[in-house]
């Protein structure tokens, strides 16, 4: 039998599974790393923490396995969007990447927004310019850090550096390539009005595939350590939203998912390119050749969950120890006692600033209702529901934009909590559904490796083989109202605290 591997670079692990050729996981390994926050609102990670992470999962799957080397055909890689690496000449790491959730770009956003109208960079790249983006911190680098863009040879993003390091090739995929800022959207391939008002030289970029070509092969020496061989494929892949796309078999129109990762999306596909003219959700190539997604990005979801519980739920985490179970699935037992709006308490998950709808990243997070009647199961329901009442914005704008969605999937590690779902489902007053897949990004990328490799037939089929719906929560009608209340409710606070946040951000 064949085998392919996923491996998805994420901001908290890097996740590495091998799968036979059937979709079922052979082996899963883990590795956890590091996140730098230098200051407020900066985020940062060492590219060295990747790459020595999946060159230890690698081994270690395929030795959990059993499985040959030879046999496995392909490898797709996954990955956080958006994070700027930066390589010398000598194909060394210059400084930590600047990731997805860092928001000190603010001055550049502007000056990128001097140098050419808000409406061509939508019209170019599908999105105005975020302080998230690629783009935009490459010029903070030659700002800030003269000496380390001088020595700058490469930039690549958080999984091509891995690409790099397995196969020695400087390339990357439309889908990732699409959040940079510097990619022409609708024509697939890097904009060179972009790269020239910007003044960031074309040859440091790689070269672009779609997300199911084969950009090279296994060096000698990385086939060795992992137990594969140099005849292993290494596809595009994705990034991890497009990746988790093509997991939860969200490949054609109508199709769309949620997930609650460290970051939350709404994700729908489109056959045709759709840009929101006022910028509020991002645009991109999408996994299947020729065709989009539409996402609005909450940037503070699971990351507010686990904020909360690595800093007030110690209690949580000894039960969890002691008992031998998931902390999450204590903290799921308890918020499911509390009442919808959490007894009038409202959280506005806004810890590393906001994307959708906002474009903001001086705001920040806020509980708003606080009483002495609330416990911190009351305060870990509103975290949740907040992240949800932010992922609803997302979804009402993709009405507003025509994309119609006749099913809404659920992923992530939120999109496991069955509360969690039931929120989505009455906020979006739509069934929400799983896959009994569960690995999301990583069999994405396995997938799109599978068909680089000629084993499946397309993107499209692979998915209809391999991907079937598990669980569905229904809207429950009187949480729907009630939600659709909060939600109004959540939806003023930003207005009302606009001008606030921008007073606290420059004390």
């Amino acid at each position: 039998m064949n085998y392919l591997i996923g491996i998805d670079v994420g901001t908290s692990a890097t996740k590495t599974v091998l799968f036979d050729e059937k979709g079922n996981v052979v082996s899963s390994v883990s590795q956890e790393y590091p996140l730098y926050q230098p200051h407020n609102g900066w985020a940062e990670q060492k590219p060295e923490d990747w790459r020595d992470a999946v060159l230890k999962t690698l081994k270690e799957v395929v030795a959990e396995s059993g499985v040959s080397g030879e046999d496995v055909k392909g490898i797709g890689i996954s990955g956080q969007m958006h994070g700027l690496v930066m390589l010398d000449e000598a194909g060394e790491v210059i400084r930590p990447s600047i990731i997805w959730c860092d928001q000190r770009t603010g001055a550049e956003v502007e000056d990128m927004l001097s140098i050419m109208p808000r409406e061509r960079w939508i019209e170019i790249t599908a999105n105005p310019p975020l302080t998230g983006w690629t783009a935009a911190k490459i010029l903070w680098v030659r700002k800030n850090e003269p000496e380390n863009y001088k020595r700058c040879r490469h930039i690549l993003l958080p999984k091509d550096y891995i690409r790099y390091i397995l196969t020695g090739e400087f390339a990357t995929e439309v889908s990732d390539a699409s959040g940079m800022q510097l990619l022409d959207v609708a024509g697939r391939c890097w904009s060179e009005e972009v790269l020239e008002k910007l003044d960031i030289p074309r040859e440091w970029l790689g070269k672009m595939y779609e997300s199911c070509q084969v950009t090279g092969q296994l060096l000698p020496e990385i086939a060795t350590a992992t137990g594969l061989t140099t005849d292993t494929k290494v596809v595009g892949g994705a990034g991890d939203n497009a990746a988790a796309a093509v997991g939860t078999g969200v490949v054609k129109d109508g199709t769309a998912f949620t997930t609650i990762g460290s970051s939350g999306v709404v994700f729908a596909h489109s056959s045709q390119i759709t840009i929101d003219p006022k910028g509020r959700v991002h645009t991109c190539c999408c996994a299947v050749p020729g065709a989009w997604h539409v996402m609005g990005v909450t940037q503070g979801a699971g990351l507010s969950l686990k904020w909360f519980k690595d800093n007030f739920c110690q209690d949580y985490v000894a039960q969890a120890e002691e008992a031998g179970v998931d902390v999450y699935d204590l903290i799921n037992r308890d918020i499911e006692k509390i009442p919808v709006g959490s007894d009038r308490l409202v959280y506005l998950p806004y810890l590393m600033g906001e994307r959708t709808p906002h474009l903001d990243p001086d705001c920040r997070g806020v509980f708003f209702g606080l009483s002495a009647i609330h416990t911190k199961a009351h305060l870990l329901r509103a975290v949740m529901e907040g992240v949800s009442y932010s992922l609803a914005d997302c979804n009402d704008i993709l009405k507003e934009m025509g994309v119609q969605v006749d099913q809404m999937m659920a992923c992530g590690g939120g999109g496991k909590s069955p509360i969690w779902r039931q929120m989505l489902s009455d906020l979006y007053d739509c069934q929400v559904k799983t896959v009994h897949q569960s690995e999301g990004p990583a069999l994405g990328v396995a997938i799109l490796a599978g068909v680089g490799c000629g084993i499946y037939e397309s993107v499209e089929k692979a998915c209809e083989q391999l991907i079937s719906v598990n669980k569905c929560s229904e809207p429950a009608g009187e949480n729907v109202k009630k939600y659709y209340e909060y939600h109004q409710l959540y939806k003023r606070l930003y207005g009302n605290l606009k001008e606030s946040y921008k007073e606290l951000a420059a004390l």
